[in-house]
């Protein structure tokens, strides 16, 4: 990975975002290390997850972050078989679904029916807004909270490995597609429950994983963003 990025840069950049701080927080540390203030990031991701921010320095950049949100995204993610989460990932609560183990044709089988546009019912936990609030919002007040299913567009999805109960694979994505659903899905597909275990952002569009910038991120325990 590329080491620093200088004070007085302006564009885009790629920056990689280890496990735990937020989005935010790397936009934060950023108005520390350059002189720019006006810094925006094309597309949130999970504390949880590890992996590509594209930020946009500058008022040129910032004007054009649509341009990069559009771009497509590549992520390897593990998905936990035999239980289902309130959160569709590791923070939520546990249901315990199924000790069946599919076989691994059933596996190839379900990963494929997802490749193309399919609808996705996004997570109850995530910024999308349901009458006016934050769906993850009314989700911690007890509400239930409805989500409706949009189209997502899913371009490759390649098996990586497969021992019960983890399942690992490669996925490039259109924009506004939700892993965690995904994994919720894939799980539901087979008939034993799902959540996603862990992800790694790989790449947004032309910024990769081998050319980010690393940065020593200060944060608090973040919130659910999405």
């Amino acid at each position: 990975m590329a080491k620093k990025i200088g004070k007085d840069f302006r564009g885009f950049v790629g920056i990689w975002k280890p496990k735990g701080p937020s989005s935010y927080d790397v936009i934060r540390e950023l108005k520390h290390r350059i002189a720019e203030k006006k810094i925006g990031h094309a597309g949130t991701l999970d504390p949880r997850a590890a992996g590509i921010i594209v930020v946009a320095v500058g008022r040129e950049a910032t004007t054009r972050i649509a341009e990069e949100v559009a771009k497509e995204k590549e992520y390897r993610a593990s998905v936990r078989l035999g239980a289902k989460s309130s959160t569709d990932d590791g923070e939520g609560e546990k249901t315990f679904v199924s000790k069946r183990h599919p076989p691994l044709v059933d596996i190839r089988s379900a990963l494929d029916s997802f490749v193309g546009i399919t609808m996705q019912r996004p997570p109850a936990f995530s910024a999308l807004k349901v009458k006016g609030m934050a769906a993850y919002a009314r989700a911690r007040r007890g509400e239930l909270v409805e989500m409706k299913a949009r189209p997502a567009l899913v371009k490759e999805l390649e098996f990586i490995s497969y021992r019960w109960p983890y399942l690992k694979f490669r996925i490039v994505t259109g924009p506004g597609v939700y892993i965690r659903a995904l994994a919720r899905d894939i799980g539901e597909k087979l008939r034993v429950g799902g959540y996603l275990a862990s992800l790694e952002r790989t790449r947004v569009g032309e910024f990769a994983k081998k050319d980010a910038v690393a940065l020593a991120i200060r944060y608090k325990t973040p919130k659910r963003v999405r």
